[in-house]
């Protein structure tokens, strides 16, 4: 086999623009799988947003989640790993990043299998995600945490997200996860740290590795693994770096790489 885990991340990469996965991805993971090689979807969306899309799969694996804050294991239903920000850091961080650009608005992931998503006045979200909606802003802080969203008025995500590496990131991670998604992370977390975890337990070696991805969070997963593809809907960020730019998320870009690697199925 060309390699032992395929690594796929789930918005814009597997998921269709619709948030479905095509019968043609299905199809390819299932052959791939089915050859002996491992799938592994590596997601910024926690677990209590991520695992009905793996039952709909009828995904039995593990799951990186949180920006690989998780290792989730879909067939026990159980979280083997969970890393949650220190709040008195991010809190810290926040203030810099407003005393630099003014106000943010703001939402939180909170730690744990069902943790809920908080948002914040003004805060911006897909309306098909369970959120829970803060009537206190002191509620951002009141139970454990595994990253911060945010969102600015006036910056696009490029320059918000530059601006909070700029002014507070020796105090946390800063990554763009989507349209909309600037997060702050526990110091040093990644999908790479996730996924190099997670591909330790199944016994398989970055060299062993593809990954798919399409999102500036997607970077060090790319680095990390022997070869990577960015879907043509992808951030110039990730096309830059990529092994390889595929067809969009709309157009089976997954499927197309994995006949021509594993094929014909």
């Amino acid at each position: 086999m060309p390699y032992r885990l395929v690594a796929t991340d789930l918005d814009g990469t597997l998921l269709r623009g619709d948030n479905t996965v095509s019968q043609a991805s299905r199809d390819a993971l299932a052959a791939v799988t089915a050859a002996g090689a491992a799938h592994i979807i590596v997601t910024g969306r926690s677990v209590p947003w991520t695992r009905h899309i793996l039952d709909d799969l009828g995904y039995d694996g593990l799951a990186v989640c949180g920006q690989g804050a998780q290792i989730y294991d879909a067939g026990t239903h159980r979280l083997l790993t969970s890393v949650t920000l220190d709040r008195q850091l991010a809190g810290l961080a926040l203030a810099k990043i407003e005393a630099e650009i003014g106000p943010l608005f703001l939402a939180a992931s909170r730690d744990g299998l069902s943790g809920d998503v908080l948002v914040g006045e003004g805060y911006r979200y897909h309306p098909e995600l369970p959120v829970t909606v803060m009537n206190d802003p002191a509620e951002l802080w009141s139970a454990p945490i595994n990253k911060l969203y945010v969102q600015h008025p006036g910056l696009d995500d490029d320059r918000l997200a530059q601006a909070a590496q700029r002014v507070a990131g020796d105090l946390v991670g800063v990554t763009m996860a989507g349209e909309g998604i600037v997060e702050l992370l526990p110091l040093g977390l990644t999908k790479a740290t996730g996924l190099s975890l997670a591909a330790r337990r199944l016994g398989v070696k970055a060299a062993d590795t593809i990954a798919f991805g399409d999102m500036p969070n997607d970077l060090p997963m790319f680095a990390w693994a022997a070869y990577g593809v960015a879907m043509a809907n992808a951030h110039p960020d990730l096309k830059q770096v990529a092994d390889e730019v595929t067809a969009s998320n709309d157009e089976d870009g997954i499927a197309v790489v994995l006949e021509r690697l594993f094929g014909p199925f």
